[in-house]
């Protein structure tokens, strides 16, 4: 049973939009931190955003005020909203859940899901 699940990506145009989700299975995602992550070819992982448990968010400043994160905790999923898509957006993206415990830490990972910016 994978734990965490996105879906959302695909080809878009530039300036176009996407919602990615990242639903957790097994668990539940109210008490975790929940990071974006992004890997295009040949570069390193990279934050995209970032959302605590209570609804603070972090956001690369490459996509500040085109990308939003947030949680529905009711659906047990987070969510990276994408505007103004770009081709540099075009990346695997990541969701990943952390928390860290008093004698461990919890640390999940999605498989990825593909979004490509072309015209």
């Amino acid at each position: 049973q994978v734990p965490l699940v996105e879906s959302g990506g695909g080809l878009v145009q530039p300036g176009g939009s996407l919602r990615l989700s990242c639903t957790a299975s097994g668990f539940t995602l109210d008490y975790y931190l929940i990071t974006w992550f992004r890997q295009a070819p040949g570069k390193e992982r990279e934050l995209v955003a970032a959302i605590t448990n209570n609804g603070i968010t972090n956001y690369a400043d490459s996509v500040k005020g085109r990308f939003t994160i947030s949680r529905d905790n009711a659906k047990n999923t987070v969510y990276l909203q994408m505007n103004s898509l770009k081709p540099e957006d075009t990346a695997v993206y990541y969701c990943n859940a952390n928390r860290k415990l008093i004698f461990r830490t919890e640390n999940y990972w999605g498989q990825g899901t593909q979004v490509t910016v072309s015209s």
